[in-house]
């Protein structure tokens, strides 16, 4: 099978995530969807992010978080090259803090 054909997304599941409303009901639908390997990669990864959009160097994020080099590349790419995910996600969650 050819690697760059991919499946088309399921939106249902994006869908449901936005009928969630509190954090506790994300972390307990998460929970039910993710194995812990996957949500702790997800959290490091998103923890990443936000230091890197902080400015903090490789060195002081992997002895921060654990994460390996290729992580920090991997994540510092989507920050520098990706679909503004976390961009959107950093502004609203400083609009929230400013409020």
């Amino acid at each position: 099978m050819n690697k760059r054909i991919r499946k088309p997304r399921n939106e249902d599941m994006y869908k449901a995530i936005l009928t969630l409303e509190t954090v506790d009901e994300l972390m307990k639908f998460f929970d039910d969807l993710c194995t812990v390997a996957e949500l702790q990669a997800m959290e490091q990864r998103f923890q990443v992010a936000e230091l890197l959009n902080e400015g903090m160097i490789y060195n002081d994020i992997l002895e921060r978080t654990g994460a390996s080099s290729a992580t920090i590349s991997r994540v510092n790419r989507s920050l520098q090259y990706g679909k503004d995910g976390y961009s959107v996600a950093f502004a609203r969650m400083k609009d929230q803090k400013d409020v």
